[in-house]
């Protein structure tokens, strides 16, 4: 999925048997729904959405990163008209089962998206425009790579129906990008959100990682700063992650390369929070800043618990199939193989490889996981919509160690 919910249900995953097992605030939730405080049943789930943001997943790529660890795949010989059918088939299959009348935004992420012809973006928006409500200022971004092939269809896309683009810039260090195996270099990456900002103002997201090898906190802050002269209103931060089974994990392991120490990757992010905020961009997230009110509404649907439809090899969707009489919300994770993905959709409507149905208690997990993203937290009228009976007083305010972290000011329960 896109990097930073990808990151998230990465979290979740390595969690096990589920999050229950990692997340401390579960006991509570658990103790209070056990010890029924208020006298009061609990109901199963919030009442049910009509509404939805809907994921697109692009899986293949021309080449892969040496950070990455993201579902991808290096093909040469991409089916695309069969590609482009298996996205209708299964927005349709999804559309259907969940019965959403109403997706508020699309999100086409990878991979690398922008190697799908225009045509296929036009053919999904055009299945959810037949199936639902698709509100003509619905947020439709699409990733973008800062290739010059990928800037030479910066404009079909745009007439395709895209109104956003997120970058992957990840440096204006040509040597960096070398490192991390990316097909593009600084100008690319320029002249890229140059045309963006031309096609989309006030509506381009950059990608920029820092706690790369070799990085000092002056090259970080100079790097920084060089790319808030060029980028637009959202600026996404990512600090480098080593993943098992990548290049890059191979390389540090064996000494050829070096990575920052915690303490100055620390001094990394809040530098850069410093020097967004004087150049006018507002923190609303753990890695994602904007001015102007550029934030992505797609993104912060997934941090309020939103229902969400996941399409396309390996993608993950949360959302209630009310067409099979389903009260509670499910977590669906579609096939991640391409060819076998296109088999299962083209035998079945949709290639689901796993179902799991969420309780209340995972529901209201995932509500906590998500939010304590935000800068604006979870509030009680957000969970209220997630457990009318037990607010987060009642389930929290008892706990010492809720009232531990109070006292050292790294959580705030207040009336908001």
């Amino acid at each position: 999925m896109m990097k930073e919910m990808g990151a998230v249900m990465l979290a979740m995953r390595k969690c096990g048997a589920g999050l229950r097992r990692c997340l401390p605030w579960s006991r509570y939730i658990l103790r209070y729904m056990s010890a029924g405080m208020t006298g009061r049943k609990i109901p199963a789930a919030p009442l049910p959405s009509e509404e939805a943001s809907l994921y697109v997943h692009w899986p293949y790529c021309l080449k892969r990163c040496s950070y990455c660890n993201f579902n991808k795949y290096i093909s040469r010989d991409v089916n695309h008209a069969e590609m482009r059918a298996c996205l209708q088939l299964e927005t349709e299959a999804l559309l259907r089962v969940s019965q959403v009348s109403r997706i508020t935004s699309v999100f086409f992420g990878g991979g690398t998206p922008s190697l799908a012809p225009p045509s296929t973006i036009a053919a999904i928006l055009e299945t959810v425009a037949r199936r639902a409500d698709l509100p003509v200022d619905a947020e439709v971004t699409l990733e973008i790579n800062p290739t010059p092939m990928g800037l030479a269809s910066l404009e079909e896309f745009r007439l395709a129906g895209v109104n956003r683009f997120s970058i992957g810039v990840q440096s204006l260090h040509d040597e960096a990008l070398r490192v991390f195996g990316r097909d593009h270099n600084s100008q690319d990456a320029l002249h890229t959100i140059a045309e963006a900002q031309r096609l989309c103002p006030g509506r381009v997201s950059v990608d920029v990682i820092f706690g790369r090898p070799g990085q000092t906190v002056e090259f970080w802050e100079a790097e920084l700063n060089e790319l808030l002269s060029a980028c637009d209103d959202h600026v996404s931060l990512y600090q480098l992650t080593l993943e098992r089974g990548t290049r890059l994990f191979k390389q540090v392991e064996a000494g050829q390369l070096t990575m920052p120490g915690d303490d100055v990757t620390a001094h990394m992010y809040e530098s850069a929070r410093r020097i967004l905020g004087k150049r006018g961009f507002l923190q609303y997230e753990v890695s994602n800043f904007a001015r102007n009110g550029a934030v992505s509404s797609h993104n912060i649907s997934y941090w309020r618990a939103g229902q969400y439809l996941g399409v396309g090899p390996g993608a993950h969707g949360r959302f209630i199939p009310h067409q099979e009489g389903a009260i509670l919300r499910e977590a669906w994770t579609q096939t991640l193989e391409p060819d076998v993905w296109m088999k299962e959709v083209r035998c079945r409507g949709h290639g689901t490889r796993r179902r799991i149905q969420l309780g209340h208690l995972a529901l209201l997990e995932e509500v906590l996981a998500m939010g304590l993203r935000l800068v604006e937290g979870v509030s009680h009228q957000l969970w209220k919509e997630f457990s009318p009976d037990a607010d987060l007083q009642q389930v929290f305010g008892r706990s010492t160690e809720v009232q531990d972290l109070q006292k050292r000011g790294l959580l705030v329960l207040d009336d908001r």
